[in-house]
């Protein structure tokens, strides 16, 4: 893939209780649709999809969990620990071909899986996804996955976008602990060109962006900040979303050149933008 080809499918929101990220995001004006329960008998999600084909994915684990499946799961302190921002991924046209560029590049890929859910109207959904790198899936690259069944019914559950108020997914923040080894890794990947910098000390952290691309790194500028505890709980990987749309409220923030406002985290649970 290249720079160009690092589009957002969607992006993932962990935590214990689906009906409470559903209700915090609904008190920021933002609905979502209950997708149903995953078959790996550990999860179920609801959906906020966009005019752009993107998606954000609020994920939580089942009422009556298998607590082996619970166990099992990549994404189980994520659930657990109610991280918020835990992973994403891109759409891959043929997982097996960019899976064996990855390989060929030196970058560990995951043999491909078939997996699916079948939504509260009956309708089956089905999938293959492939793991990038040796952090839990999608946590620092994103994850592969391509459509089985047709995109649409997993994107749009109800047949259009739950909201036209954002327009999609516009970066993806990831948090690491070593800057210049993370953006290395990028580089050496997707064969990226070096990335733009800046510091937002009002969110805490140093940032690189490779333009042309989702992808923010996000380095703590403290030892005691708020993204250096996410590191030091949960690994390098997803601490922020940006939407794009109009922002809600004042501008809280200007990266790279865009006016980004920040909802109240504190009422969220988790941090998210809208550029």
């Amino acid at each position: 893939m290249s720079a160009a080809e690092l589009k957002v499918d969607h992006v993932t929101v962990a935590g214990r209780d689906l009906n409470r990220l559903r209700a915090t995001l609904e008190a920021a004006g933002i609905p979502s649709e209950n997708g149903g329960p995953h078959s790996n008998h550990a999860t179920e999600m609801a959906i906020v999809s966009f005019p752009d084909g993107s998606y954000l994915e609020l994920i939580a684990l089942q009422a009556s969990a298998d607590p082996q499946a619970v166990g099992e799961h990549p994404w189980h302190e994520f659930l657990k620990g109610n991280a918020g921002p835990c992973a994403w991924a891109v759409q891959a046209a043929d997982v097996s071909a960019e899976a064996a560029r990855l390989r060929n590049a030196g970058v560990k890929v995951s043999p491909e899986i078939k997996s699916g859910r079948t939504r509260p109207d009956g309708v089956r959904i089905d999938w293959e996804t492939a793991s990038v790198g040796a952090t839990p899936n999608g946590t620092f690259f994103p994850f592969l996955i391509r459509d089985i069944t047709p995109r649409s019914i997993r994107a749009y559950p109800g047949g259009k976008p739950t909201t036209t108020k954002f327009r999609g997914i516009a970066k993806v923040v990831i948090a690491v602990k070593n800057i210049d080894e993370s953006i290395q890794r990028y580089r050496h990947a997707y064969d990226l060109p070096a990335p733009k910098h800046q510091r937002d000390a009002a969110f805490g952290a140093d940032l690189a962006w490779f333009e042309g691309t989702p992808v923010v790194l996000a380095t703590p500028i403290a030892a005691d900040s708020w993204v250096a505890a996410r590191i030091a709980k949960f690994g390098d990987g997803p601490c922020a979303f940006v939407l794009r749309g109009e922002p809600a409220g004042p501008t809280s923030s200007n990266w790279f050149g865009k006016p980004v406002f920040w909802f109240d985290a504190a009422k969220l649970g988790w941090h998210l933008g809208v550029e």
